[in-house]
């Protein structure tokens, strides 16, 4: 993959420091240089969990998703993190609304969209916990300035601020299975704003992933080597106005269970960003993406090579701009436009195991748009906030195409599939009424709708034995959801949040079962999805307690050719998930903090055929400062060795990371 968009980062990182920070005597409010506009007084009415910066930076694994997980009924489309899952596979989604590589819920960097365009997945192992300040994720569908894609709800990273950043920092660990992490820091201060310059290394031998009882002379250990490199630049213009430049480059390799199952993914990414504060608020930003990915499909009978996706390559294409005019102290209104086009193509070939000839060339693709229009008003009246917003979106889906060659060159198949559009619009409402200090009480409805992705139109892919046939003619999901919450924090340092929700997607992208080892992408009528989810927190002095439960009744509604589904509950969504993090952090001084993680049984298919049962996993981690600006940190993760199936094919199955050691040393220089 070329470095198509290289030069844009070196622009973006040259722009000049033209002014100084804004004098905090003047203004009621400290602002940090590198941060976004505020967040609207309505933002509770959709209840939304924050991970903090401590959080983020304090898990045993030093993975991002594994962080997110803290939120019950989070989930990836597989149990297991970025080292030995498939990158494709790992798309996000909550409120168990359905098992789904492409992510059901909308993950923003600075309010940049960070879903592969192709594919709709998230590339964790290019996101490093410590180049984020806080993580805000809301559950439920969104509308208003998020944009398309939230059915299943929102995960906002917001990037760490020189507020948050010596000057250099950085980490070395050396783990279990030959295993390497290395990442660093450096945040020198650029005239009146800064520069971020972030690095990550890793690599790994990795750890055998079939059971024993499965494990044959083919079996390799999961092995991953990856990087990635960051730069983010903040320049004032004024008092009131910054711009914020951001690229990042990545490169991904992974082995998944057999010799020669190799995948890669890599990434260049970079936007901009206009932050002005003034009487009229704007957040204006615009993003250019290009990915590609590779994959090996090697069949678990004879071991050889069946399908090579040699290259995968992608574009996205997109910005916002989003503005607040002043309409007095009790309304925040918010308008905007946004726009997201990607297109992508695929290149396989597909082999004989008996001959290890190539039997067939394939190619195929298209692209996809959405372009919107929103307003949303927040509206304070003494202790009550009301907030509504509405939008609209025209979609379009073009350029879809087909192609099979067969190893002589002779035309298999040509097809050009028609274009297709259409309007789209969604809405949302919610009030949060506070009867004393120590109460909020919270409701909210709202409508939204996810496009299909260029992965589900037009590629199809095999996990041995199984195929699962892409398909063209896919339609809109489509949400509709309300819920009902209270948060209550009786005293300094306790509080504690319940909130039960009814979801229905209409129209969900399921991969059907057609035939024997045979599946294919299809909208089945809906999935619908209730439940509660709970919340706690607890601080005494230098003891923190933080918890999570999800309990979800998620059933498809499913006629015609999907009958067969019609009641069973969506394949990869278990009706129990739970977290709890117990930690002793002292300031300046030694920590310890054990996090125990609990996902309910679940299945593998569409059927019901294939069982995950449930697991416990508990993490720990401690640490011992070494005068002040070092630390020496231990880690383990999955203690006690649990037995976490990540996937169950007919009775093939995966395991998820076992016990894994970590040894190492975090510093900070600088101020």
């Amino acid at each position: 993959m070329r470095f198509r968009y290289l030069p844009l980062l070196s622009i973006f990182a040259a722009l000049p420091a033209q002014a100084q920070e804004r004098d905090a005597a003047s203004h009621d409010d400290i602002v940090v240089l590198g941060r976004g506009l505020p967040l609207p007084p309505g933002t509770p009415a959709y209840g939304s969990v924050v991970i903090d910066r401590d959080r983020l930076t304090g898990d045993a694994s030093g993975r991002l998703e594994d962080v997110l997980a803290d939120v019950a009924g989070l989930q990836q489309f597989r149990r297991s993190d970025s080292r030995s899952a498939n990158p494709s596979a790992q798309g996000v989604t909550l409120r168990s609304l359905g098992g789904n590589a492409s992510s059901r819920a909308l993950v923003l960097l600075d309010g940049v969209p960070l879903a592969d365009p192709f594919f709709g997945h998230i590339p964790f192992n290019a996101l490093v916990a410590d180049r984020f300040s806080g993580v805000r994720v809301t559950r439920g569908g969104g509308a208003g300035a998020f944009g398309a894609g939230a059915v299943a709800g929102t995960i906002e990273l917001a990037s760490a601020t020189r507020a948050d950043l010596p000057l250099v920092s950085g980490s070395a660990f050396y783990g279990s299975y030959d295993s390497e992490n290395i990442t660093g820091t450096v945040t020198p201060d650029l005239g009146g704003g800064y520069v971020s310059i972030s690095g990550k290394w890793e690599r790994s031998d990795g750890y055998l992933t079939a059971p024993p009882s499965q494990r044959t002379i083919a079996d390799s250990p999961a092995r991953f080597r990856d990087w990635s490199g960051s730069i983010r630049a903040v320049t004032p213009i004024d008092a009131d106005t910054e711009i914020q430049t951001r690229g990042l480059l990545f490169r991904d390799n992974r082995t998944l269970r057999f010799k020669g199952a190799d995948s890669s993914s890599e990434g260049e990414d970079a936007s901009i960003r206009l932050i002005h504060r003034g009487a009229w608020a704007i957040d204006a930003l615009a993003y250019v993406q290009a990915r590609n990915f590779t994959n090996k499909v090697i069949s678990s009978t004879n071991f050889k090579l069946t399908l090579d996706q040699r290259n995968t390559p992608s574009t996205g294409v997109g910005g916002k701009i989003e503005v607040r005019p002043p309409l007095g102290g009790d309304h925040v209104v918010r308008i905007g436009v946004d726009a997201r086009l990607t297109d992508g193509e695929l290149f396989e070939d597909a082999y004989s195991t008996a001959t290890g000839l190539v039997t067939a060339r394939r190619n195929a693709g298209g692209r996809s748009s959405t372009i919107g229009a929103f307003a949303e008003d927040d509206w304070t009246i003494g202790r009550l906030v009301l907030t509504g917003g509405v939008r609209g979106d025209r979609w379009t889906i073009t350029d879809g195409f087909f192609r099979e060659l067969a190893a002589n060159g002779a035309v298999n198949s040509d097809r050009h599939y028609g274009d297709r559009d259409g309007f789209r619009g969604t809405a949302r409402v919610g009030a949060v009424l506070r009867p004393t200090n120590a109460i909020a009480l919270r409701a909210a409805g709202y409508t939204g709708f996810r496009l299909p992705t260029l992965n589900e139109l037009y590629r199809p892919f095999t996990v041995f034995p199984v195929t699962t046939q892409a398909n063209e003619k896919l339609g809109l999901e489509r949400l509709k959801g309300i819920e009902a919450g209270i948060d209550i924090a009786p005293t300094q340092g306790v509080s504690f949040g319940v909130t039960g929700f009814y979801n229905r997607l209409d129209g969900a992208i399921a991969n059907v079962t057609i035939g024997t080892n045979l599946r294919q992408r299809r909208n089945v009528d809906a999935i619908v999805a209730k439940g509660v989810e709970v919340t706690a927190r607890m601080v005494r002095g230098a003891v923190s307690l933080d918890g999570a439960y999800t309990f979800s009744d998620s059933h498809v509604r499913a006629s015609g050719t999907s009958v067969r589904l019609n009641g069973l509950i969506p394949a990869q969504s278990p009706r129990h998930s739970a977290s709890a993090t117990l930690a002793w952090s002292p300031k300046n001084g030694p920590g310890l903090s054990t996090t125990l993680r609990y996902i309910g049984r679940q299945y593998e298919d569409d059927l019901q055929t294939d069982i995950l049962p449930d697991a416990l996993v508990v993490d720990a981690v401690a640490r011992l400062p070494i005068g002040r600006r070092f630390w020496i940190v231990a880690r383990a993760e999955n203690l006690f060795d649990e037995t976490v199936i990540t996937r169950n094919q007919g009775g093939s199955m995966d395991i998820g990371t076992p016990r894994t050691l970590w040894i190492g040393v975090k510093f900070n220089l600088g101020e």
